[in-house]
Order: structure tokens, then C-alpha cells, then sequence
């Protein structure tokens, strides 16, 4: 539970922190609020050579409107989401999954970014992210580029961000009238991590169908995954029961969860399946307006 050796830098900068990466290419590791990160060490599942703590770098905690986006710092902390009146009011989902995340002293320390950019298919921000068809901001030397949420996990803790680049923001589209998000995980109790869990994301039409569905899945893949497939089905459809336990069918099948000490695959599928229904039924009554 000793952590190898290794160097501590902590910039004052964005272009100081850029610059660390650039010095010390593939063994500099950036930290955030360190939830994650600093176990893995102590197990020496991770052994950078080199720290850049990003505790003094200006600019990177808000929560914002603009431009057609909600705009979050990659430093915003995850207790934030639980607190800040602009999610509450207009963006619930995050607050879901904010509030199931460990316990109060990670959400406190954590940071949105971390959560994102950490890679581990257990975590409940990225499904979030997939399903409202978010984007994520990486900057480098060149200047920054955005990755859609639903590429920017290649594998199991592997994502888009390359060694000399930094995760400095994440975008949700703006909330509109007619819009409606949810999630809902299910875990053992103790602050365990979760068996399965589901994020949507749906606008409704005029008409009361639905225009755009995204559903975003958690810890039945190697990494978080999106269900296309169940998403697509819902389109052109009002979100009634028969719909709602159509796309739920096919979540499950979407899912690719292994067999562990929280249950076997069939298990783990079957809760996929009622968690989407339940999970689509309230993001579709908030786009009603009716929650």
C-alpha cells in the first residue's frame, strides 16, 4: 500500500502544465482529486515517474451555460453537481449520478474530469455524458479539440486524452424545452461499486414523440457504452410502456457484462433491462414536464 517513488510538480498554468507533459512524455500522470489515481498507486497498478497536480491551475472549476452547451470545468468537483442550482434545476441527471458516487469525502475531493478521464467502466459520469451526446474538450500545445463522448472510451481506463494533453472540459447540449434525462444504477449496499447502471437522455416533439434518444450504460462493459440500438428504437414513438419495455430488451442485449461476486451475466443483463425502463419512464415524464 506504499506507492513507488515519484516526482511532484504542481503548476501554476495550463501552458506550465502542458509543458510538464511535453518534458516528461508517457510518464507523467496529471492529478485531479486524486479519488482514483492515488489507489491505484499504493496497489502500484500505477507508477508514474511524475505527478502534475493541477490544484493551482487557474480557470479549469465552473458550471456554465454557453453557446449551446452546459460547460464544466474539468476541475469542478463532484459534489458540485449536488449543490449547484443551475443541475438541479435544469440538469437532474447529473445529480443522480453525483449523489452515487463513493461518499461524501470522494464526491467532495473528486472532480468531474477525474471521473471522466479516469476510464474505469464502473464509473457513472461517463454514461451520463454518452447518453445526452455530450463532448469532451482535450487541450494540448496545439490548442484544444473535442472527442463525442460515445468515442472517447477505447478501453478499459483507456481514453482519447494522449500523454502530452489534458482534459480541460466537458459539454452536455444545452437543455431545451422538451428535453428529459435520468439515472439510475443499482450496488450492493456500502458504497460498493455498482452492478449495472443506465443513463437517458430524450426530447419529445410537439406531438409528444420522441425526437432524440440517448442511453448511456455502466459497469456491463469494458467501458462505459452507449445502446444505439435501444436508443433507436424509441425515436419516432411516444415513450409509453410497450415502447419503454422494448428498448429496455434491447439495452440488455447491448450490455456486455462479465460474471463477478455482484452477479452473472444473465443477472447483471436482467437489471440492465429494468433499470433502462425505469430510468427512460423518468427522463420522459421530466420531458413531459409532469416531474
Amino acid at each position: 500500500m506504499i506507492p513507488a517513488s515519484f516526482g511532484y510538480r504542481a503548476p501554476k498554468s495550463l501552458e506550465e502544465t502542458l509543458d510538464l507533459l511535453h518534458q516528461h512524455p508517457g510518464e507523467a500522470r496529471v492529478l485531479a482529486g486524486g479519488q482514483s489515481l492515488i489507489p491505484l498507486m499504493k496497489l502500484r497498478l500505477a507508477q508514474p515517474k511524475v505527478l502534475v497536480d493541477l490544484q493551482h491551475v487557474p480557470g479549469l472549476s465552473y458550471l456554465r451555460e454557453e453557446e449551446g452547451f452546459l460547460k464544466v470545468g474539468a476541475f469542478t468537483r463532484v459534489g458540485t453537481l449536488l449543490e449547484d442550482p443551475l443541475v438541479q434545476a435544469r440538469y437532474p441527471m447529473l445529480a443522480e449520478a453525483g449523489k452515487v458516487i463513493a461518499d461524501p469525502l470522494v464526491r467532495n475531493l473528486g472532480t468531474v474530469g477525474g471521473n471522466l478521464c479516469h476510464g474505469d467502466p464502473g464509473n457513472d459520469l461517463p454514461a451520463c455524458w454518452i447518453a445526452a451526446g455530450g463532448e469532451m474538450v482535450i487541450t494540448s500545445a496545439r490548442g484544444p479539440r473535442t472527442v463525442a463522448a460515445s468515442e472517447f472510451y477505447r478501453d478499459t481506463f483507456v481514453t482519447a486524452v494522449g500523454p502530452e494533453e489534458v482534459l480541460t472540459e466537458a459539454r452536455l447540449p444545452m437543455a431545451r424545452a422538451g428535453h428529459g434525462a435520468a439515472y439510475l444504477k443499482l450496488q450492493r449496499p456500502g458504497g460498493d461499486y455498482s452492478v449495472a447502471g443506465v443513463a437517458a437522455s430524450l426530447t419529445l416533439d410537439p406531438k409528444g414523440r420522441v425526437a432524440r434518444s440517448g442511453i448511456g450504460l455502466t459497469a456491463v462493459g469494458p467501458t462505459a457504452l452507449p445502446a444505439p440500438r435501444a436508443a433507436a428504437s424509441l425515436v419516432g414513438h411516444p415513450p409509453d410502456a410497450v415502447h419503454l419495455a422494448e428498448a429496455g430488451k434491447l439495452a440488455s442485449q447491448e450490455a456486455v457484462p462479465v460474471p463477478d461476486l455482484r452477479g452473472e451475466v444473465e443477472y447483471k443483463r436482467a437489471v440492465v433491462e429494468v433499470l433502462t425502463e425505469q430510468v427512460l419512464e423518468r427522463a420522459a415524464d421530466r420531458a413531459g414536464g409532469r416531474a
